[in-house]
């Protein structure tokens, strides 16, 4: 029998190895005992698994101030067997499989390479997972807590009480497990953590849960691992040659339904996918998806990285949408925060009672400036559980790329941080080394495992070859938002355009280094909040300006070299600028201006997705000639877009003054037929209709711009001209 110490301490989940004592042993004399915790029990007898045929009822331990012990040795049995528990309560009788009759979940080589820091697909093997044991059906259970004393699974099938169901622990690394016969999908659950020192934690969310628990409750819930998507269904990888036209959307606020709440995947494949594809987006941008507990925070403080967040339903829902995405040749692009987490205290933060996923100096694992958590790079268990997750989302939800939130948060120590506030890596710099190597391991195993998919950083500093292979010395990411262009561009709109001309290089400086990354251009979430406006209400001039300027923004930087990217509500011409709480004032297209603004978006993509000179050659010299770059005193930008073969060419011109100029002489590098295709000034767009015509104009051998070759030409005011050259 077992002694008194040992059952106190079973019955207080105060013991370190249930596994030993729990469950089916023989003793030193060669009798088969079986032991069970059933607190609240009034008897539990032991059942063959294979009859059913009661062999034993087990003796209720009585000792003083504990209760729920139950053991017993089985008569004329020598060896283990299949056995089943029938338990009386107070309510009831129950027949259940013993859990700790089923032994490991973990196969050794899952061990070796958890403990390494190696296993490419963690969430195979952590978390909970549906499956089979001895023809049982159940949840098998993995979490990762090397620190902890003591480690049980709670939840709606055992009354949430630490005590039924503790776990085994897996020294080699540091991961506890237990298999639960008859806990099935749906089930919601936590982690119970006692630490060394003999504290009880706050009840954990599981770190590789597949669902979670609308908020404010913020349970995991059971749920069968995605399968697999298979490779027909995975569009092809995005090319650096070929066009992208980025739609971001941040989902709750897009088109809220009428009865308030939160849009259900189905609707937005109804809704939002067709819209994006009727304006020619190639490409959906998702800002963060995963579980997050604040509504506030867009999803970019996350708690849930392996779940789709519940606000909009069942996981399922959001693999349908990606297929409904992929069906229409739209492909899908997610935004992924592995750069910090909150500090809520049923996710990571001190999870096993110390600093596990995160560093212990709040000089290296603080953000000052969100209050969050900076993962600890540097220890494999977590650096495995990012890159995981990074397959993950790819693997078996579908989506096509990545776009990595704050890497320069990330590459630098000292971001955001005073002197004294921060400490120098092992070399005594401020770069993050750790950080470093991580991301660039990330997108090595993306590179090898899916050769298709994307990564977008957004890095906001000089930080060299961000969108370079690792082997060369680069990070690896394939695209790198130009936030330089940006700030730029937006900041010159802005200016009347009497002054404009003193502020000429705004427009033109981008293109010192356009070619040094793999630029995407972003007119992002984080230009229209904060205080910053919307698009619309930033530009300068009078009402009608303002529209003018806008779809003159728009048409620059379609032309301008790099891949594109629109944040919701920019279509439009929203005035107001964006609420995370509202939808988008989609009554603005009532208006022609703001419709028109909307027409202008569509025509661009067509036009873009359909001449390759205007997304071919991007990211090298090649594919970009100026023509007029120094006329600061009209404020005129000229340019030429070619492609590969330069067959195909696109004449840029933008006139950012509200002057009409007539007989504008534009010098070109080739003599042949210019055609204009797109103007602004349109009245399709809202505009004042100055143009050139729908007549095809020939160039002339009158010298411009320092070119034999050239076009006269009617600027209309603050307004862009597309013209398609040929031969």
């Amino acid at each position: 029998m077992l002694d008194s110490a040992e059952i106190i301490a079973l019955c207080r989940a105060q013991h370190g190895d249930p596994y030993a004592v729990l469950g089916m042993h023989t003793d030193a004399d060669g009798k088969l005992w079986v032991r069970s915790l059933q607190p609240g029990a009034r008897s539990v007898a032991v059942l063959e698994a294979k009859t059913g045929r009661q062999l034993a009822v087990l003796e209720h331990r009585q000792i003083e101030g504990v209760e729920g012990f139950f053991e017993g040795f089985i008569p004329r049995r020598r060896n283990s067997f299949p056995y089943r528990l029938r338990i009386e309560w107070e309510s009831g009788v129950q027949e259940t499989d013993d859990p700790y009759r089923f032994w490991t979940v973990l196969g050794e080589m899952d061990v070796w390479l958890l403990a390494e820091g190696s296993h490419l697909r963690p969430f195979e093997r952590l978390g909970a997972h549906l499956c089979e044991i001895d023809g049982v059906a159940g949840t098998a259970f993995a979490v990762w807590a090397p620190d902890a004393e003591r480690v049980s699974v709670v939840g709606d099938f055992n009354t949430w009480d630490g005590r039924r169901h503790p776990m085994r622990l897996r020294r080699e690394c540091g991961v506890w497990e237990i298999f639960l016969p008859g806990v099935g999908a749906g089930a919601c659950y936590k982690f119970e953590i006692r630490t060394r020192g003999g504290h009880l934690l706050p009840l954990k969310a599981d770190p590789y849960g597949f669902q979670a628990e609308m908020r404010p409750s913020t349970a995991s819930i059971v749920c069968p691992l995605p399968a697999p998507v298979e490779p027909s269904t995975i569009p092809a990888g995005d090319q650096l040659d070929a066009p992208m036209s980025i739609y971001e959307v941040h989902l709750s606020s897009w088109r809220r339904p009428e009865g308030g709440g939160y849009p259900d995947w189905q609707h937005l494949a109804e809704t939002l996918v067709p819209y994006v594809v009727e304006l020619g987006f190639t490409h959906l941008e998702l800002l963060p998806i995963t579980e997050h507990p604040f509504d506030g925070s867009w999803g970019y403080q996350p708690l849930g990285l392996y779940a789709p967040t519940a606000r909009y339903g069942p996981p399922a829902g959001f693999r349908d949408f990606v297929r409904a995405c992929h069906a229409v040749g739209l492909r899908v692009i997610v935004d992924w925060v592995p750069a910090h987490f909150p500090t809520d205290e049923h996710g990571l933060a001190r999870f096993d009672g110390n600093a596990l996923y995160e560093h212990a100096d709040p000089r290296e694992g603080m953000h000052q400036d969100w209050g969050t958590y900076i993962y600890n790079y540097g220890r494999r268990e977590v650096s495995n559980y990012l890159i995981g997750n990074a397959l993950f989302w790819i693997e078996r939800y579908g989506v096509d790329g990545l776009r990595v939130d704050a890497v320069a948060s990330m590459l630098y120590r000292d971001y955001s941080r005073s002197e004294g506030q921060w400490i120098p890596n092992v070399f005594g710099g401020r770069e993050n080394l750790e950080a470093v190597a991580f991301v660039r391991r990330v997108n090595e195993v993306l590179g090898q495992e899916h050769p298709g998919a994307s990564t977008h950083a957004e890095e906001s500093t000089a930080w060299p070859m961000v969108s370079r292979p690792p082997e060369m010395g680069g990070l690896g990411f394939h695209y790198k938002w130009n936030m330089g262009w940006m700030h730029d561009v937006l900041d010159y709109m802005t200016k009347d355009p009497v002054h404009r001309k003193y502020h000429h290089n705004q427009l033109s400086f981008g293109m010192m280094y356009a070619f040094t990354e793999n630029f995407v251009l972003p007119l992002s979430h984080d230009e229209v909040v904060h205080g910053k406006g919307s698009l619309l209400s930033k530009m300068a001039g009078d009402y009608w300006q303002k529209f003018a300027n806008l779809r003159a923004l728009y048409a620059y930087m379609w032309a301008h070299p790099g891949k594109k990217l629109l944040f919701m509500g920019g279509e439009i011409g929203q005035w107001s600028e964006w609420n995370h709480d509202v939808s988008l004032d989609w009554s603005l297209l009532e208006f022609p201006l703001h419709a028109g603004v909307q027409h202008l978006i569509r025509d661009l993509n067509e036009l873009y997705r359909n001449n390759p000179a205007l997304h071919q050659v991007d990211f090298e010299p090649a594919g970009f000639e100026w023509v007029a770059a120094d006329d600061a005193e009209t404020s005129v930008f000229a340019f030429v877009r070619w492609s590969r073969d330069r067959s195909r060419a696109i004449l840029y011109v933008g006139n950012f003054t509200p002057v009409v100029r007539e007989g504008y002489r534009i010098g070109v590098p080739m003599p042949g037929i210019f055609r204009e295709r797109l103007n602004t000034d349109s009245h399709h767009y809202g505009g004042s209709n100055v143009g050139n015509g729908a007549e095809p104009l020939a160039a002339e051998q009158v010298s411009a711009h320092g070119r034999e070759w050239s076009l006269n030409l009617t600027l209309p005011p603050l307004a862009a001209l597309y013209f398609e050259w040929s031969a």
